[in-house]
């Protein structure tokens, strides 16, 4: 597995069938990494949908029950206080 960067995260959104509710997560994944585990999801060759969040977390969804999946751009995290 490569180093990650903790400073750097992926914001993701992910619509399930029959529940009223997204689920979001930051993941420290890449983009591309999400959309290659969101891929094989969908082509059948995986059961479920497997990320990680940022505290190390997995979420699961089932890939039959995917409605929908938004893959944010890789961002830097703002640590400390500033001037909006």
């Amino acid at each position: 597995m490569p180093n990650r960067r903790r400073d750097i995260a992926v914001e993701v959104k992910i619509g399930v069938q029959h529940a009223p509710r997204e689920i979001v997560l930051e993941s420290e994944q890449s983009a591309e990494e999400v959309e290659s585990a969101v891929a094989a999801a969908l082509a059948g060759k995986a059961q479920l949908l497997s990320l990680v969040d940022e505290h190390g977390r997995k979420v699961l969804v089932p890939a039959d029950r995917l409605a929908y999946v938004e893959i944010g751009e890789q961002s830097v995290r703002k640590v400390g206080f500033g001037a909006l």
